[in-house]
Parts: structure tokens; C-alpha cells; sequence
């Protein structure tokens, strides 16, 4: 059943991402930080549905579900914008990669999991991960391609390098869970 805050506000942070998107397209400074706005707004609800699923008892499966995919449908289509946007290029273009196939990766093990009645929990170190992934694409949305933002762009970079690293720590974990328990069964 869809009803309960928290899967309001997932489906929520979806409908943003066409949002974000669009305002990409204006092509403008404006554009730009207006799409950032938009994009923090849907990492705000991030922290708020699990927050309220949470203090009002309303974990379903469907948020479950939703919550995980919604971040990932998130952080992959603004890569892809950034990237088709030539806001993220050259040797930056590999921490994008990282987290895709990660993510990728972990959907994956986590479907195969899923189907062996075996869940594989959230751990910390991919809180900060999901945290450090939305700060620097927030930052990197809003450091527009005028000069006037090149540190934007140098502090979004690094921190999408830092995202990444993390990336391969916590798939690295997952991993390692997942095979444990495949090799176990």
C-alpha cells in the first residue's frame, strides 16, 4: 500500500528528478542554481522519509523498495546530466563510472538476495556515502561554467572523488556480505 508520509515523500524526490532536468536545459547560471535548489530539495526528503518511516512506524516494503531506487535514479540521471553537460569530464568521468557500476553492482546483489529471503542492511559508512554523492553533485550543479564558480567546481570534483572512494569501501562490503551468504547456502 502506497499510503504513509514517507512514500509521499519518495515518490516526490522522483518527480524531482525531471525537475532538475529541465532546468539543466535553460542552460543559464540561473538555470543552474534554481536546478540545485531542486536537487537538495529531493536529498532533503531522502533524510525525511526515513526519518518519519521511522517515528511514525511506517516501514513498508514498497518504501522499502522505493527508497533505495529512488536514491539511485536520483544520483545516476545527474551524473548523466553533468556528464552531458561536460560539467563532469576527463579524468573526473572515472568516480561517475564508479558509482554507477556500483550501484548497478549492489541492485543487483541485493535482487539475488532478495530472492534467497536473505536482506542486506544499510550500514553506516553508506549513509555518508549516499551524503558525500548528493554534496557533490549538489555542488557541481551549482558551479556553473562561468569562472566566476571554478572553486565550486574544484571542491564539487573533489568531493565526487571522495563519493567515489567510499563508493568502492561500501560495494567492496556488500560484496563481500552478499558472497558470504551465497557461498554459505
Amino acid at each position: 500500500m502506497l499510503a504513509g508520509l514517507p512514500n509521499y515523500l519518495t515518490l516526490f524526490r522522483i518527480a524531482l528528478i525531471p525537475v532538475v532536468a529541465t532546468l539543466f536545459y535553460l542552460n543559464s547560471n540561473l538555470g543552474y542554481w534554481i536546478a540545485s535548489f531542486f536537487f537538495v530539495l529531493a536529498c532533503i526528503t531522502d533524510y525525511l522519509d526515513g526519518y518519519y518511516a521511522r517515528t511514525l512506524r511506517q516501514t513498508t516494503q514498497l518504501g522499502q523498495f522505493l527508497d533505495p531506487m529512488a536514491d539511485k535514479l536520483l544520483i545516476a540521471s545527474t551524473l548523466l546530466l553533468l556528464v552531458g553537460f561536460d560539467r563532469i569530464k576527463g579524468i573526473s568521468l572515472l568516480p561517475a563510472i564508479i558509482i554507477l557500476c556500483r550501484e548497478l553492482l549492489v541492485s543487483g546483489l541485493r535482487e539475488f538476495l532478495a530472492e534467497t529471503k536473505m536482506s542486506m542492511p544499510v550500514t553506516q559508512l553508506a549513509k555518508w556515502k549516499t551524503g558525500f554523492q548528493m554534496t557533490s553533485l549538489s555542488i557541481l550543479i551549482a558551479a556553473t561554467p562561468s569562472t566566476d564558480f571554478l572553486y565550486l567546481h574544484v571542491l564539487g570534483t573533489f568531493s565526487l572523488w571522495i563519493s567515489a572512494a567510499l563508493t568502492l569501501i561500501t560495494g567492496y562490503d556488500y560484496c563481500r556480505f552478499g558472497l558470504k551468504h551465497i557461498f554459505n547456502e
